[in-house]
């Protein structure tokens, strides 16, 4: 086993959070929120589903420390806190944006 292996640990905890991003609107929220930062109703609009279904997706991401929310006022936010989430946005985007993916 090489020195410069991730440990089995640290492996586990990538996997979940591989899970986590692993739903089409999980990947729309991620996708949106590299452009700019939403609120919970303005997610589940651009989804198409109920604000209580958008919330669950955001509590999980949250627990994966991809995300985090901002209060300004009354208002919450949500915006990414993992920078390398924009490069597996990418990796997604190359691969299967052009419709030839799959």
């Amino acid at each position: 086993m090489s020195d410069n292996w991730i440990s089995l640990d640290r492996m586990n905890m990538a996997a979940e959070c591989l899970k986590t991003l692993a739903h089409p609107h999980r990947l729309r929220i991620v996708e949106m929120l590299l452009e700019a930062s939403y609120t919970v109703g303005e997610l589940a609009d651009a989804c198409g589903i109920p604000s209580n279904i958008a919330s669950g997706h955001l509590r999980l991401m949250q627990r994966c420390g991809l995300l985090a929310p901002e209060r300004d006022g009354r208002n919450v936010y949500y915006k990414i806190t993992e920078p390398c989430l924009k490069d597996f946005m990418t990796c997604i985007r190359k691969r299967f944006a052009s419709g030839e993916g799959g």
